[in-house]
């Protein structure tokens, strides 16, 4: 059994060689703790799993039909200490995976800011159909289906979404994943460790065009992501609310572009969006 389950492991590994199984591949602050807790939690639960199916491989062997050997005694009695043991054995696992998940699971809150030498930045988010707009409101630019953060830097995602279905936010290499709603918002801190381009996407269903609704996530040296930000204002494309009501119709396959200039309060009209009738009329939409 238990060459088994290592022969099982070995062949998991050698499939997973040189691919980029974004769970395993954390490239993130929060994208590794996440990954140590899954594995810590996998071992501690494997004391249980693999005496079990030990256990249950080794009854069937030895009441097996051809066993003529085998006694067969249902009015045994066994020791006092059995029972308690069957059950203390489990408790004590499931006492040990609380003591380790209730900190963890605080610590992970996507709400919780990342500590970090590192002055954090804010990019708010826009979930649409089917693509991603991402507002720098600090450097007064946006993009879509692009986004690019400075290494070892936390970053604050603020999440909503316009004219879409509920959507989730979710870069794999970085972090755990979150949901974008009309009319309401939510905050995930993530920070990348490694520079590189990282594939973000839905990963909820959200209708015809959720395959394609990605986006890449680069971390780069601070100096790299000052040229970009300078680059994109350069371009002279101005996202207000006329070019957001055009933005914002359902498309899908959408390349990544940028604007170089962002009305300030954008996003908070895209939020008070759905609020209440009134708020209608500051998007043009009664």
């Amino acid at each position: 059994m238990v060459l088994a389950l290592l022969g099982f492991a070995l062949v998991i590994t050698l499939l997973l060689r040189g691919n980029n199984i974004a769970l395993f591949n954390s490239k993130g602050t929060i994208a590794h703790d996440q990954r140590s807790l899954m594995v810590a939690t996998v071992a501690i639960l494997m004391l249980i799993a693999i005496p079990a199916l030990f256990l249950f491989f080794f009854t069937a062997w030895k009441y097996r039909e051809s066993n003529t050997h085998a006694k067969h005694d249902p009015d045994s009695h066994h020791g006092k200490l059995l029972v308690p043991f069957i059950w203390l054995a489990p408790a004590s696992i499931a006492a040990v995976l609380a003591v380790m998940l209730w900190p963890a699971a605080h610590k992970l809150d996507p709400k919780v800011a990342i500590a970090a030498d590192a002055k954090p930045i804010t990019i708010q988010v826009v979930a649409m159909r089917w693509k991603w707009l991402f507002i720098y409101p600090e450097q007064h630019i946006a993009s879509v289906n692009f986004v690019q953060i400075p290494v070892h830097t936390p970053v604050a995602f603020e999440l909503t979404a316009d004219e879409a279905p509920m959507s989730s936010f979710w870069i794999p290499n970085l972090g755990g994943q979150l949901y974008a709603m009309t009319g309401h918002e939510n905050k995930i801190n993530l920070m990348g460790n490694i520079p590189g381009d990282y594939t973000g996407s839905s990963a909820e269903i959200n209708g015809a065009g959720f395959a394609d609704m990605k986006f890449t996530t680069r971390v780069s040296a601070q100096d790299a992501f000052d040229a970009w930000v300078s680059q994109v204002k350069q371009k002279g494309n101005i996202l207000d609310i006329v070019s957001y009501q055009q933005l914002v119709q359902p498309s899908q396959n959408n390349p990544a572009s940028s604007y170089s200039v962002t009305q300030d309060d954008l996003y908070d009209t895209v939020l008070m969006k759905y609020m209440g009738p009134g708020m209608n009329m500051d998007m043009g939409m009664q």
